[in-house]
């Protein structure tokens, strides 16, 4: 028996409930006493599992991490529940009532698309992995639209779905993987399958190369919360559309074509904007709805006089401009008596904690130092959020 078929046992459960709140620092004492009264090997698969939802929370919420089962690998490379509720609700809102998953892991996406009102047939060529796909459909009271088949995905007819969703491996025994050529399946199978589906999705490395990107897809990056979680690629839908959608909301920025902004000196304002609209290549559209320019034209820093809130920046006013220099900018703080200091850097080789060390802050007043270069020259800019 492998270790899920031991946890879906009566036995297995009734563990389950009691180990879910061990603290990982007391799990030798909690297993050393459990196996007076349970197998071994059914007590370290039941703390495991426990230390796999604790991790899970943080995708999933407690309430479905608590029920659902997970592998290690199911856990690294799973969706955000966020990001697929937004994926699914895209697919409902345009008809799709019935969607072939490939490579559907643990079942985040799947049981997303059946939370929408979707039909799944969810197929992982891994055993283990198809039994937790199909466990989490069970344990959620989703087994009724969710189909989960062990099978190698290029073998799988897709033909009688309204669309595919295809989340190719993106890790390997080394770690990431960055050609996605090497995703499994590549993404030229994925695309091959995409193509042939009325409707298709499919997840990638947010750090894909645009040139990777096909004519006729729809590519959209999407961050959560401010983090860049995935991008996608859609087929029929808007193809060669190139969308930044920010979580919660959701908030989408379609590209206009816009040229690159012009240089211009530092103003009243900095605007940050989010990853998910540099990824995007979106910065142009930023910067026109800000009215602003950049401070270099190889940074995604954008700079105005006036201050114009947007969803897809977050603004900073700007006290002191300033050529990199550890000592002044040390002597500002000390005079402002900032003691908590933020620093945020794009395009200096200044690591953030180590400048903390050398500024030594103190005082009860908070600032942000972006570390940056002007015109090409390496300079500090000094304020707060806007």
């Amino acid at each position: 028996m492998n270790d899920l078929d031991l946890l879906l046992t009566p036995e297995g459960s009734a563990l389950l409930d009691e180990v879910r709140d061990t603290d990982p620092a007391r799990e030798l004492a909690v297993a050393t006493r459990l196996r007076r009264e349970h197998p071994a090997e059914l007590v370290s698969a039941a703390l495991g599992q426990a230390r796999l939802r604790q991790r899970a929370v943080a995708k999933f919420g407690a309430e479905d991490a608590g029920r659902m089962f997970f592998t290690p690998n199911g856990v690294e490379q799973s969706t955000r529940a966020s990001v697929g509720a937004y994926r699914a609700r895209r697919m409902a809102e345009s008809g799709i009532t019935s969607v072939a998953d490939l490579c559907c892991g643990i079942g985040g996406d799947a049981i997303a698309l059946a939370r929408a009102g979707i039909r799944v047939l969810a197929v992982d060529r891994d055993p283990q992995t198809a039994a937790a796909a199909r466990a989490n459909a069970e344990a959620l009271g989703l087994a009724g639209l969710v189909e989960v088949r062990e099978a190698d995905v290029t073998e799988v007819d897709t033909a009688g779905f309204d669309a595919v969703f295809v989340d190719p491996a993106r890790r390997g025994g080394r770690g990431r993987i960055f050609d996605p050529e090497a995703y499994s399946p590549p993404l030229s199978w994925a695309v091959s399958a995409a193509r042939r589906a009325p409707h298709a999705a499919l997840k990638i490395a947010p750090g894909v190369p645009h040139e990777a990107v096909p004519e006729d897809a729809e590519a959209e990056w999407i961050s959560d919360g401010g983090d860049v979680k995935e991008a996608v690629l859609w087929f029929g839908t808007e193809p060669g559309a190139v969308r930044a959608t920010l979580l919660p909301g959701p908030r989408s920025l379609l590209s206009r074509g816009l040229p690159d902004p012009d240089v211009r000196p530092p103003g009243r304002y900095l605007y940050e904007p989010d990853g998910a609209v540099i990824r995007a290549h979106l910065v142009a559209e930023v910067a026109d709805q800000v009215g602003g320019g950049l401070l270099d034209a190889t940074i995604a820093y954008v700079t105005g006089d006036t201050l114009r809130p947007t969803p897809y920046a977050t603004a900073y006013e700007i006290t002191d401009h300033l050529p990199f220099n550890v000592k002044r900018l040390k002597a500002l703080l000390r005079e402002r008596q900032v003691g908590t200091l933020t620093v945020k850097k794009r395009g200096s080789a200044v690591e953030p904690e180590e400048l903390r060390r050398k500024v030594k802050p103190q005082g009860p007043h908070a600032a942000t130092v972006f570390l940056t270069r002007v015109a090409g020259a390496p300079a500090m800019l000094i304020g707060h959020p806007a």
